[in-house]
Formats: C-alpha cells, structure tokens, sequence
C-alpha cells in the first residue's frame, strides 16, 4: 500500500486493460480503440475538448456563440522534484449515461500514458448543471519502481482577455483566508497573484470555500473541489500579463505511489457563465446540496435588529446595559447581544466576578431585564479558544492542539491556544457550556466569534490517537455541527450566528449555524460583496447580518445592509455613559438618522426577501447594483460615490411598475418592464422600489 494518508488520497483499483473500476456514483466503461475524433464532451452551457496529448480546452456556449476561454492546455498533472508529467499520449476514449449523487448526465472516460505513468480521467456533465463539468482523475504506476510526486493539479485553465482593451480586463472571486482580510471581489490587473490555501495561511487564519472565478464583461469560468470534507488544496489565481489570466487547483504534498498502485484526485470541477461569479456558486450549491448538505432554518425572529453592547467594550458595566436598553427599544431593536467580557477568561468561560459578583444569579437577572423590555438576549463567545493559564489546559493540558514540533498553536488575537476540533473531551466540553448558557442562564442565541473558527492546523497531538493530522482539520464542521445541535436541543429556535472575524467563510460549516454576516468588515464594499457571496452559497432562508453599521462608511451606511436585504445592527452608545468619545457615540443627530433606517428596515421588511443575484454585475456593471423581490414589488440598491447618467431595472416582468426612492420619497412615476430606464442622480446611494401596477 501506498505510504500517503488514505482519506486525502484515495487509492483505487485499475483492472487489465486500463478499464477504471466502478464504485458508487461511478460507471465502468470499457476501453475501445482510439477514434478518428479526439475526445469531447458538451452541454448547450459547456464544450470540454482535449487533444492527443489530453490537453484540454473549455469553450462556453451562451447566446447561440461558443466562445474558447483559452488555448488547449496540461490540465491535469502531476509534478515530482525531477520532472512533471504534463503530456499523456492519448490510448482510449469511452462515454456512456450515469446516474449518481448528482442525478442523471453523461460521462467521457479518457485513458493516456506518459511513461510509467497512466492516467485515467472521466468528465462528467449532469443534466441538472449544464454549466458545470464535474472531473475524477486517476494515476497509476505502471512502472517497476515507486514515484514520489509533490502533488498533483487539476483544472488549470487560461481565459483570455477581450481583443478589446479595457481598464479592468477581469474582476475575481478569491476565497483564501489571511490576516489582511482583503476583499474577496477583486479587480485584476498584469501581476496580480493570490494561492488561495484552504489550509492556515497565518498562524490562526485559513479555511475558506472550495471556488475561486474569474470572469470577463462577457464570460466567465469558475474551479474548484465538490468534495464532503475540507481539503488543504490551493485554487491559484494570476494573470501574468495583460492579456490573461489563470487559475487551477492544486493539491501540494509528498506523495509515494508504488508499482501498481494508484492514486485518485479529489473530485473537483470547472464552470462556466455569464455575469459575475454568482451562477458558479449557485450551481455549486445545488452539487452541494445533493451531498447532503442543506442549509439550517432560521428562527422566525432571526430577522430582528441587532444592538450589541460591545460599543462599551470589554471594560463594560452592567449598569450601562441596563441604562442603554430604553433607548434601545425606542429605536426600534429586537436583540440585545452581551459582547467580550463577562468571562473571567478564554477557556472557562465563568463569569466574572467583578461585573456579576452573585455569578448565575446575576446573569439571570440579566437576561430576565432584556426579557422584560421585549427583546431576545445573545451572548458573545469564542469557541476553540483557551488560554494558557486557564484550569482547563491547567487540569487537562492534552485538550491542545499541537504542532508538528509539539508546541501548542496559538490564537492571536485572544492571546491563547488552539483547543483540538476532534477530540471528543473538547466537543463534550463546549456542548455542555452551550447547555449552561441557553438553558441556565436563559439566552435565546449564541454569537460564535473569532477568526480561528473558519480553519484549524493539522493536529499532531500524540494523545488523540489520531489517523492522520488532518483528523482536525476535517473534525472542524463537525464541531460546530455539535455546538448547533446542543443548541437546537436545549432551546429549539435558538439563533446561532456565526463571525470568522474577516476569514472567507467555509462552505463547510455554513449548515452548522442559522445566521450568517459580515464578519468585521472593512468598509461598505465588503458588507454588500460578503452579502452576494453568502446569499449565492447559503440562499435566502438564512439571515445575513450586515454587522454594526459603525464598521460601514462613514460609519453610518444602513443603506448598505438594506439595499442587499441583510440584518441592520449597530454597537452605538449613549454620550452620557462613557467617559471617551468617538464614532459610537450616539449623538441627536445619529439617533435620528438611525430611528428613520430602522423604522425603513422595519417596514419593508428585505431580509425575508429573495436576492437575485445574477441580473447585475458587480464588477463590470456600473453604477453597482443589487435587487431583492419581495411580495412581488422589485427593490433596487445601486451605489456609487457620484452618479449621474441612466439606471437599467432589470428583472421586471412585461408589465408596469411605480417606481420611488423609498428613503428620499422621490417619485420616479411608471416604468414598463421587462427593461426600464431612468435618468437621475445621486451621491453613496439610491434605493428604488418598483411596485407592479
């Protein structure tokens, strides 16, 4: 057997004459001689064509026009110190009808030989996703002497510039997580280069969801892995020059393949579109969802406006909670979230006994007070996370997760250690804390905080008795999936929001909680971009929470949050409670102006609406824009610094529509659908409801 660790390659079998064995969602097709024709597979989205060396190219077909994002290419390789094994002679093709996790489709199996080397690749479209081309690659060692590759790669692709010149030739989807949080909506330009591994990038940041895009004014392509579990892989994207860019996913590790054995690729996929990146992670959602994973439900006051007192920081006084939540309510809330600091540390998670000196019976009180006002009372915590110094890891220092070198990993921005996603005493550990805060202290939600939570290092902590490293790794969804179960189970309807702290969330723990949100974001842009994302990868069932609007610009932008149908919240304070000043003071004016959002927010009600988010650009499209349909009546968000010049409505059905500036009171009078045009202008924003007349 091969000496590289089963679950990240899996061996199979290959039968005499280079037929690939079956296995479920998987056909055997027997190998027939070469053909004339070189090997092809498409849909009425897709055209995937390779030629006598198993190149292949990816042509889209939109609008009655095929359109060749590139030139053929070495897809699918594999590399070693001495060399890479990027042409394969072209032995065999075959196709037939399959059906499996993914329904109904078509299947092309390709065999080629490079040397010593086989390899067996099969393509599969599925009725289901015409725009989408799903990919399992096999290697085998057919030599008399072992291989010892460094990784292989799957789906590098090139996609070319328009012949046109324009200022930004492409816009990306990037989904790499690090310490700088940068946008994850980018332009490109010649030089631009970003790895995107899932694993850590930092020593506390990594994770993300398995996808990155690149796309054009006019076509698109998007790659990436349909697999169950994390996978510590990169997703690559670059444009060299001017006049292309590239992406590709890549799996980097020391890899021993003996003779006759073989190793299998994780299954991963390219896709094509129009517009931006939004249709790749809608049909990888539906791929997604086939696999079992399915969103969780949302609790009906889920949607509720969100005050939070981490304004007050973690120095707070339970007298400025109590004093903030008559205007609180005035304003319009319905959650009131406790922030960083009522513990006595990171790890045991007691109260502290400075802020509640009667401890429970403090914190009950409490939550009875923010009952009694009428609100749902949240309670801020950091799973994973423990100090040094506290009894847990002073009692049971084997909770730790350990690196290689057998030091503990740590948590920068709480200044304590990783605890191990799976070992079991850690998993019991935090259900039982879940327990004890919405069952004995009483609160209705849990906000899951810290940027440590989207990714954990591999575990090498001899006292879990794990397989492999990876056990954490891929343990991680896991986790969560027990903290948001303990929850269900204790308090059914509990609200669990879950904040990576800047990190580009993963896929894989999105069915582990019941709101979503923009996660300390670094202005505006990000709020409404995050949005998009998550809405594409989540759907509109799950509540996006914009965060306070004080991380916004200006520090005051709800129309953001609003416009994109996300949850509105704010972290302000009373002037009169604080001895320092600044951007979370809550001034006449700001009350004021935060009284008219909420009151908007309120009334239409977006967050229960359905973000449509393949009519608009976010990149090419100016000025931006975003829509949500809800009862019918069609609500447009377009911003911009300055604007002055036509707004398409796109969407509309064939019919008229009143159209008004619902925060201004502007009437733009009827339009007539599907494609309407107005002329005006405005400054940051201009939010438009279109209601069918």
């Amino acid at each position: 057997m091969t000496k590289t660790l089963f679950a990240v390659v899996t061996l199979v079998a290959v039968l005499a004459g280079g037929e690939l064995a079956a296995h479920p969602g998987r056909v055997a097709t027997d190998a027939a001689p070469l053909p004339a024709e070189l090997p092809r597979i498409q849909s009425a989205d897709l055209r995937i064509n390779f030629d006598k060396n198993m190149h292949s190219r990816v042509t889209a077909r939109f609008d009655g026009k095929d359109i060749p994002l590139g030139g053929f290419s070495a897809s699918e390789t594999l590399k070693s110190k001495e060399r890479s094994w990027d042409d394969f002679a072209l032995v065999s093709q075959s196709r037939g009808r399959v059906n499996g996790a993914f329904g109904a489709g078509e299947r092309l199996t390709v065999i080629g030989k490079s040397g010593d080397v086989q390899k067996n690749l099969s393509v599969t479209i599925y009725d289901d996703a015409p725009n989408l081309a799903v990919f399992d690659v096999a290697y085998t060692n057919t030599g008399k002497s072992k291989l010892e590759l460094l990784g292989w790669t799957n789906n590098a692709y090139t996609i070319n510039a328009e012949s046109v010149a324009t200022p930004v030739p492409f816009w990306s989807y990037q989904s790499g997580s690090y310490e700088k949080r940068p946008n994850w909506i980018v332009p490109l330009k010649a030089g631009f280069s970003q790895e995107n591994y899932l694993g850590m990038n930092d020593t506390d940041y990594g994770g993300g969801t398995p996808i990155v895009d690149v796309w054009g004014k006019d076509v698109g392509l998007g790659v990436g892995l349909l697999e169950t579990k994390p996978r510590l892989i990169s997703l690559p994207v670059s444009m060299p020059n001017a006049n292309e860019a590239r992406v590709a996913v890549q799996y980097r590790r020391d890899l021993e393949v003996l003779p006759g054995e073989s190793i299998h690729t994780f299954r991963s996929f390219v896709a094509v579109h129009n517009g931006d990146y939004f249709q790749t992670l809608l049909t990888f959602r539906k791929l997604m969802s086939k696999q079992g994973f399915q969103m969780a439900a949302a609790p009906n006051d889920g949607f509720g406006a969100i005050w939070c007192a981490w304004g007050y920081g973690r120095n707070f006084k339970p007298q400025q909670v109590y004093d903030s939540l008559p205007t609180v309510k005035k304003m319009g809330f319905k959650w009131v979230t406790l922030d960083d600091g009522w513990q006595n540390n990171y790890g045991d998670w007691q109260l502290d006994p400075k802020k509640f000196p009667n401890g429970d019976a403090d914190i009950k009180a409490m939550v009875d007070r923010i009952h009694q006002e009428g609100f749902k009372a949240q309670l801020w915590w950091s799973p994973l996370s423990a100090v040094p110094d506290s009894k847990l890891l002073t009692s049971e220092p084997e909770l730790a997760l350990l690196n290689q070198d057998g030091s503990r990993r740590k948590i920068s921005w709480w200044d304590s250690d990783y605890l191990c996603p799976a070992n079991t005493r850690v998993v019991e550990y935090h259900k039982a804390l879940v327990k004890k805060i919405l069952v004995d202290w009483g609160f209705d939600g849990l906000k899951l905080d810290g940027q440590h939570m989207n990714g954990v290092p591999p575990c090498y902590n001899p006292a879990h008795h794990h397989k492999r490293p990876e056990d954490s790794v891929e343990a991680l969804p896991d986790f969560f999936k027990a903290i948001y179960d303990e929850a269900q189970s204790a308090k059914p309807g509990s609200l669990v929001e879950f904040c990576p702290c800047g990190t580009a969330f993963s896929f894989y723990t999105m069915p582990h909680f019941n709101m979503s949100v923009a996660s300390d974001p670094k202005g505006s842009f990000q709020v409404r971009s995050k949005a998009k994302t998550i809405k594409g990868l989540m759907g509109d069932d799950v509540p996006y929470f914009g965060d306070h609007v004080e991380l916004s610009d200006n520090h005051d932008d709800f129309a953001s949050t609003l416009g994109v149908g996300g949850v509105v919240g704010t972290q302000f304070v009373l002037p009169s409670l604080v001895e320092k000043h600044g951007r979370f003071d809550l001034t006449p004016e700001r009350e004021k102006s935060f009284t008219k959002w909420l009151e908007l927010y309120q009334e239409k009600d977006l967050a229960r609406g359905q973000y449509l988010g393949t009519l608009y650009d976010i990149g090419f499209d100016l000025p931006e824009a975003h829509v949500i349909r809800k009862d019918k009546k069609m609500y447009y968000a377009f911003y911009a610094a300055d604007w002055k010049g036509a707004l398409e409505l796109r969407g509309l059905d064939d019919r008229a529509y009143h159209v008004v500036d619902y925060v201004d009171g502007k009437d733009f009078g009827i339009v007539h659908g599907p494609v309407a045009h107005l002329s005006t202008d405005f400054s940051k924003h201009l939010l438009l409801e279109a209601t069918p007349q």
